[in-house]
């Protein structure tokens, strides 16, 4: 029997970056999910302050090369590599000039970034066009920090037919990460990709979307969802309450494993 594969979307990892609650759980839940005998991937975007020289990131030039087409603009996408030694487990970074140089990841000193709409659109197409490129089929995809938020409603409605996608089982944490500037009107515009129409975005159409916007939008288009924070967006943990899918409620971050091992084949297992 095949072992089960895990994708693993993550906003960020440590150590490329500073822990926080996402980049620790990002960094131990893959290893330790290989550990139990399932098979692993993980992502994050290269923002511009992680050190390609001292964490030996390379360019994997067969993988890199194509354009993702954000409102009308083409932006390159590159594919770099790198290893954790201790865990026996890659990381594959998302990069592109236009989005990902400057030296932080969504704010500097003058606030949050206008374009991180556009950077969380491209981040997320990245990956799943990596993982084609990698013939790589995913069993679960599991999600973390609001810049992997479009994962669930590409993977359901514009890859749903796709062989490498199509019984992929999408799981959404949610976390204490609210960003305060809202996306633009036109974000649900942008997002459209063949599959994906306005019907399908009702929550998020012509309006600008707030954390909370998003987060429930996520959920919407997930399976099911992990309170990976203790404390998180009333808004949000309200909508979860309601929509009655599978949730695994937040776990003590020393003892998590197998709640998260066991819910991944319970969910596999609907």
């Amino acid at each position: 029997m095949d072992s089960v594969k895990v994708l693993y979307i993550s906003q960020e990892i440590t150590p490329y970056l500073p822990e926080t609650e996402i980049s620790v759980i990002s960094r131990k839940l893959p290893q330790a999910i290989q550990e139990k005998g399932k098979e692993i991937r993980a992502f994050m975007p290269r923002f511009g302050n992680v050190n390609e020289r001292r964490n030996q990131l390379h360019e994997v030039i067969r993988l890199s090369g194509m354009n993702i087409i954000i409102d009308d603009t083409d932006h390159p996408l590159i594919i770099k590599v790198a290893s954790i030694q201790s865990a026996r487990m890659q990381v594959y970074f998302i990069d592109n000039d236009d989005f990902f140089q400057r030296k932080y990841t969504i704010a500097d000193e003058n606030g949050e970034f206008d374009d991180n709409e556009d950077r969380s659109i491209f981040f997320v197409r990245g990956v799943l066009e990596t993982v084609k490129k990698l013939r790589w089929t995913p069993d679960i995809i599991h999600c973390h920090g609001w810049m992997t938020a479009l994962a669930p409603i590409y993977i359901k409605k514009a890859f749903n037919t796709d062989p490498f996608f199509k019984n992929s089982k999408v799981i959404y944490s949610v976390y204490a990460d609210d960003f305060q500037k809202p996306f633009s009107e036109r974000f649900a515009q942008k997002i459209k990709l063949d599959g994906i129409n306005d019907e399908d975005m009702q929550s998020i159409l012509n309006k600008n979307v707030s954390y909370a916007d998003l987060t429930k939008f996520a959920i919407d288009y997930s399976d099911a969802a992990i309170l990976g924070s203790e404390s998180i967006n009333k808004d949000v943990l309200s909508h979860i309450e309601q929509c009655g899918k599978p949730c695994l409620t937040f776990q003590n971050p020393e003892a998590y494993v197998d709640a998260y091992n066991e819910f991944y084949d319970n969910i596999l297992s609907k």
